[in-house]
């Protein structure tokens, strides 16, 4: 008892994190898929592949949310910064047509503030059920002289599987086919280093609450699409913004280039917004955000309005934005 308050003087409450915990048990179950297994109050969890897969790959990720939350706290507005954790690592998953199966999640904190990190929790477990993973374990890490009272961290770890047979590597793209841009919520989780230069403190506090919309969740739309639609290759569009990110979807096909359509989709207004107040060149602005595209497919031309059509109807407006061409030399 003498070492427990010793460690709370400290700045370390052991037991009011303990309680925090048991609090938020209810919440994590509920995010609980069949193949888990029973932990047995350790500090890994358990969990089996799903059965029927033949030759089952294992895609990772890790990922955290940037300094965005500076905007968060600025706003106290934390719930939708737990989903968009979640968000930046089944995407990445999702590229390789794998389904996210667990998911980790490491919050740093200088001092637990219960009201915060159950706001980040909540939106951890509403990524996870939004992309049908299990909030399989995670950290909690109290670090006074590491973090100022009221700063935190947040990162996730995710693990999906795909049959070798089925993993989108985007060897199958062929000139001719045609690219599918799915809507961003916005600016999503990249380039608030730039963000944050550009607006005034006043402008932020403005914006704020349109910055913090979360990253679209594309996992159970895209897997939907997968099931009818031969998708050949995919791009999770983040650091390096749209124009570093499209081409990636032709890395495994050496003479090939993207064409992007102008016009052939609406930039939502709060890039326009940035760009002005920042004086941000065009060029910039895309080497650094979506620009309203949050995720790139490449489909046949075929199969276009079928693939859109589906995409829409799962609530994702979907475009065709370009078509992958033959390059010179």
């Amino acid at each position: 008892m003498v070492r427990a308050e010793a460690y709370r003087r400290a700045g370390v409450d052991i037991e009011a994190a303990d309680a925090w915990l048991s609090r938020m048990r209810p919440l994590i179950r509920a995010t609980r898929r069949p193949e888990v297994l029973a932990d047995r109050g350790q500090f890994a969890g358990l969990m089996r592949l799903p059965a029927g897969l033949r030759d089952p790959v294992l895609v990772a990720s890790a990922d955290g949310v940037g300094t965005k939350l500076k905007v968060a706290r600025l706003a106290g507005r934390h719930e939708g910064i737990g989903v968009d954790c979640v968000a930046m690592n089944v995407n990445d998953v999702l590229v390789y047509g794998a389904q996210p199966l667990f998911f980790l999640d490491y919050l740093a904190v200088g001092r637990l503030e219960p009201r915060v990190m159950s706001a980040l929790l909540r939106g951890v477990a509403r990524g996870c059920r939004e992309s049908g993973c299990t909030l399989l374990g995670g950290e909690t890490a109290e670090m006074p002289g590491v973090y100022r009272r009221g700063d935190y961290d947040v990162a996730g770890f995710c693990v999906g599987v795909v049959p070798r047979a089925r993993l989108i590597d985007g060897s199958r793209v062929r000139a001719g086919d045609a690219v599918v841009g799915l809507a961003s919520t916005g600016v999503h989780a990249n380039g608030f280093s730039l963000v944050r230069r550009a607006f005034t403190a006043t402008q932020l506090r403005r914006v704020a609450r349109r910055l913090l919309v979360p990253t679209r969740i594309y996992v159970r739309p895209v897997l939907a699409a997968l099931a009818s639609v031969p998708l050949l290759a995919l791009a999770h569009v983040t650091g390096g913004g749209l124009s570093r990110r499209l081409p990636s979807l032709v890395a495994q096909r050496p003479g090939l280039g993207v064409r992007v359509i102008p016009g052939s989709w609406p930039v939502p207004a709060i890039f326009h917004e940035i760009q002005r107040a920042g004086r941000v060149s065009t060029g910039e602005m895309w080497r650094t955000f979506n620009m309203g595209i949050g995720m790139a497919l490449v489909c046949r031309a075929a199969a276009v309005p079928r693939l859109t059509r589906m995409l829409r109807r799962a609530g994702v407006p979907a475009w065709m934005i370009g078509t992958i061409e033959r390059t010179r030399g």
